[in-house]
């Protein structure tokens, strides 16, 4: 009677031997799979960038020579690699030539703005709103060509304020976040103090008031310069702190220099709380 049960066990440990390596290798197949997921979405989330557009003129826009150096320049190297900088500043634009390219005419109309041959968008303001995605930057400084009398630079006021607050609008209908700036000054001295010297502050800080946070770089510059203590000076951009800040002008920027106004701008995006400055190394 003693041989049944044992025949009985020898049976189950049979069986048992039989699955355990079935169950084993699909445990293993299952976990590998799990974490090949888990891998998949960590690379997924290793490459999601955010690009940072850049719209505006010299003072922002990429070099063609050693001087000038638009900020802009600077700013993608303070980030982590998760922020693309897309500098499509253009020397020499206002807003408006910025944003219609070619169809500004010489004319001024009656309304006192140069007359436009056409509304259709720069090629390059069809980039920023054919590729702008949720939660992309749209950072807009102008304000400095823009003073002009004479078309095709000249923008009014009101104009101006107009454009701004169209391509703020334009981000923010995308799930982007459009910054704002005020014109970064240039070195100009009243005895031994810097002042400002950039007009449309006024209209820049109103087209912010449609949700758009404003970073008053000319106000930023100013007091920059005169911590530097650049006023008063003999015009010599080609020696000392003004040469190292400056080209041979009182408005571009050195590498130096627009590194120095790069830094003045993650300063407010840090002292401003907007949230790109959580990405700043």
């Amino acid at each position: 009677m003693r041989k049944i049960p044992l025949l009985i066990v020898s049976a189950l440990v049979l069986s048992l031997s039989l699955v355990a390596p079935r169950a084993a290798s699909a445990a293993a197949i299952g976990s590998a799979g799990c974490g090949a997921r888990v891998a998949g979405t960590a690379a997924t989330a290793a490459v999601a960038t955010t690009t940072v557009w850049m719209a505006g003129d010299s003072t922002m826009a990429n070099p063609s020579a050693t001087c000038p150096v638009g900020w802009a320049t600077e700013f993608d190297s303070l980030f982590h690699s998760n922020i693309v900088v897309s500098n499509l500043a253009v020397a020499g634009r206002s807003i408006q030539t910025w944003l219609y390219e070619g169809n500004v005419t010489s004319t001024i109309g009656s309304d006192g703005e140069c007359v436009l041959s056409s509304t259709t968008y720069s090629s390059r303001w069809q980039q920023v709103l054919t590729g702008m995605k949720a939660g992309d930057y749209l950072f807009i400084q102008f304000g400095i060509n823009d003073g002009s009398t004479t078309c095709p630079r000249h923008v009014g006021t009101a104009r101006y304020q107009q454009l701004m607050t169209m391509m703020a609008q334009a981000a923010l209908a995308r799930g982007a976040h459009p910054v704002l700036l005020t014109a970064v000054a240039a070195i100009t001295c009243s005895g031994s103090t810097a002042v400002r010297n950039r007009g449309f502050v006024t209209q820049t800080i109103a087209a912010g008031t449609t949700g758009s946070p404003v970073i008053d770089l000319q106000t930023l510059s100013v007091d920059y310069y005169n911590s530097l203590g650049l006023c008063p000076n003999n015009g010599d951009y080609t020696s000392g702190l003004l040469g190292q800040f400056f080209c041979n002008d009182h408005t571009h920027f050195e590498a130096y220099g627009a590194r120095r106004i790069a830094r003045l701008v993650t300063g407010a995006l840090r002292t401003q709380n907007i949230p790109l400055a959580g990405s700043l190394l």
